[in-house]
């Protein structure tokens, strides 16, 4: 690993996102209890254990730069978290919607890895990179998996 060629800043965006991804999934998976939707439970504990391991790759590259990873959420998950209980409850408490919901949030978590690698990739080394590329690479399948689970609910 390089040292002092990492913005902590743009490693603690990703982080922020991941921890975004967990609280979701959370969100989700009291959604899904109270609206007997258990059978969604794995899939949402996976996707929460998926951000924990990327959030445990990246601390290292954070550590080189004397920093430590954020435990903060983005001020958009927050509010995504709170519409999705809202459309839940709304739109009838079924499958589809909780499903659509948490799509919506990959489709976010996927936008904002692209968007680092597009726009911040002069401010990461080629490690954390190649990092984020497999991570966002994970993350693709996640979010197929959900849309069909929503296609087939």
């Amino acid at each position: 690993m390089e040292h002092n060629i990492n913005d902590p800043a743009v490693i603690n965006d990703i982080i922020k996102i991941n921890n975004d991804r967990i609280e979701g999934y959370q969100k989700a998976i009291e959604l899904a209890h109270n609206h007997g939707l258990h059978e969604l439970e794995a899939d949402f504990r996976k996707y929460i254990e998926q951000s924990e391991s990327f959030i445990t790759e990246l601390t290292p590259y954070l550590k080189l730069e004397g920093e430590e990873p954020t435990d903060s959420t983005m001020l958009s998950g927050k509010l995504f978290r709170a519409w999705m209980g809202i459309k839940v409850n709304v739109t009838g408490n079924d499958k589809k919607s909780l499903l659509e919901s948490c799509e919506k949030g990959e489709d976010a978590f996927k936008a904002t890895y692209k968007k680092i690698l597009e726009d911040d990739i002069d401010t990461l080394s080629p490690s954390v990179k190649n990092v984020l590329t497999i991570q966002l690479n994970k993350q693709l399948e996640a979010h197929d998996t959900i849309k069909m689970l929503r296609d087939n609910a």
